[in-house]
């Protein structure tokens, strides 16, 4: 409704037939308005197409409240604050009121008084739907007070009994009336808090310091949990788990395309003039395959998750250094390569945790896991049996340094000198400049080298390879 003609009280609101739906309704006639039209559901979402999403509409069309059970890093809260689009743009909410409420069916004293005094003169505005969530990240000094509410001194100094519901100090669990209401990290939230979403979830009742106040909450509840700590051997409560009526598992990307695209959407990489950017597919997929790798790894701590933020992470670093290279050298090409690598540990050392203890053994894991990631990239581009001719080109004296420092006209001297080394830059990359031919070159070394076809030592920042 254009705003110009938006009711402004409640006699013009009944005039004008608007319906006033209730939450889960409204979801659901959106949800079905968008698939009947092909629309996208949630923008930015990549890899649950088939999996989580179709469950996700199933639960709204059920109208059922949702838990989304994932590790960190699964996109949970995107998730659930793109729930946002099915609402309405706008809708009509009684002005003047501590909580949005229907115009048609006030639940709050306020509201009730107000209506019963001023009859279709109530005034109305009208609630955007960004307006109508409201989320918390539960934390164990989270109080009652904070979700549901409490009784307000001020209201009971200026002569309201403690009795009467006006003294009322309402929480964000009410004031999310009419809309979403999301918590993070459920079982995070102390067990007398948990029992106290009991009645709002089923009953939508609440009580407030033995005021016991019937308000017939109009909202969603939606909550994110991880799956170890959603049990009853956790830290969620079976009655408040019962209340949900869709338990939704998330999970990783599991097409590796998935995640790459997941990457280069979220990387924050600041444009900077005079440089221009390529990368390499192989090198998206290295640092992608080192996220998957490390998912499957016994000395990563799988209940913590490695999260798509490290690749997003790694990703930007492994782009700054490239940056950083190509200032340095006075290159105007921003290409990434294998000898970047190790500038990725600070950023992927913070997003996942070891079950190690030995400071020392964490490197050798980090160092495993970038092997492990470039040898499962290089057979998707070559065989070993084709490079064999290049291999046989070493002599015990051949030797190809390399390193982050090195300018990339150094490594078409290198293409030169070994027979085979060119043809197999070519079938990484037809084009002729230097920065994306200097990374083909560390690929390949480094592919031949963890597939044990090479040698590989590390001299100060350098590599140096042989037969």
């Amino acid at each position: 409704m254009p705003q110009e003609e938006r009711p402004h009280t409640l006699g013009e609101l009944k005039k004008s037939g608007y319906q006033v739906l209730p939450i889960r309704e409204e979801m659901q006639r959106n949800l079905i308005r968008k698939m009947s039209a092909g629309e996208a559901l949630f923008a930015g979402i990549i890899g649950y197409g088939d999996t989580v999403i179709p469950q996700l509409e199933n639960a709204i069309l059920a109208g059922q409240d949702i838990v989304l059970l994932g590790e960190r890093g699964q996109a949970k809260t995107r998730l659930l604050r793109g729930l946002i689009q099915l609402l309405d743009e706008y809708t009509p909410i009684i002005e003047g009121v501590e909580i949005p409420e229907n115009p048609y069916d006030p639940i709050s004293a306020q509201a009730r008084a107000l209506v019963a005094e001023q009859g279709d003169d109530t005034p109305i505005s009208w609630l955007h739907r960004d307006q109508r969530y409201g989320e918390k990240l539960a934390t164990p000094d989270i109080t009652v007070a904070d979700l549901i509410g409490e009784v307000d001194p001020i209201k009971v100094a200026e002569g309201r009994y403690l009795s009467d519901e006006l003294t009322l100090h309402y929480g964000l669990i009410p004031k999310t009336n009419r809309g979403i209401f999301a918590i993070n990290e459920l079982p995070d939230l102390a067990e007398r808090i948990q029992v106290g979403l009991l009645n709002i979830m089923e009953e939508r009742d609440i009580q407030i310091r033995g005021h016991k106040v019937r308000l017939p909450l109009d909202l969603l509840v939606v909550a994110t949990a991880n799956p170890e700590d959603y049990t009853n051997r956790g830290r969620i409560i079976t009655p408040l788990k019962d209340r949900f009526g869709s338990q939704i598992r998330t999970h990783y990307p599991i097409d590796r395309d998935d995640e790459v695209r997941i990457m280069e959407q979220e990387y924050k990489q600041a444009s900077v003039e005079g440089y221009s950017l390529q990368v390499p597919e192989y090198m998206k997929q290295i640092v992608v395959e080192v996220s998957q790798t490390a998912r499957k790894s016994p000395d990563i701590s799988q209940r913590s998750g490695v999260s798509v933020r490290a690749s997003i992470a790694n990703y930007e670093n492994l782009i700054a250094n490239a940056l950083r290279r190509a200032i340095r050298l006075k290159d105007n090409t921003i290409v990434p390569r294998i000898s970047d690598l190790p500038f990725l540990v600070p950023a992927l050392a913070g997003k996942i945790e070891f079950e190690v203890l030995e400071e020392d053994q964490e490197d050798l894991i980090l160092q495993q896991l970038f092997e492990n990631a470039v040898k499962q990239t290089f057979e998707n581009y070559f065989s070993l049996e084709e490079l064999e001719p290049f291999v046989e080109a070493f002599n015990s004296d051949t030797t190809i340094d390399t390193g982050e420092a090195l300018h990339s006209g150094f490594y078409e001297d290198v293409i030169g000198q070994i027979p085979g080394l060119g043809e197999a830059v070519t079938q990484l990359t037809s084009s002729e400049n230097l920065a994306l031919r200097a990374s083909a070159v560390e690929f390949i070394l480094e592919g031949l080298y963890v597939n044990n076809r090479l040698s590989k030592d590390a001299m100060q920042g350098q590599f140096v390879y042989r037969a």
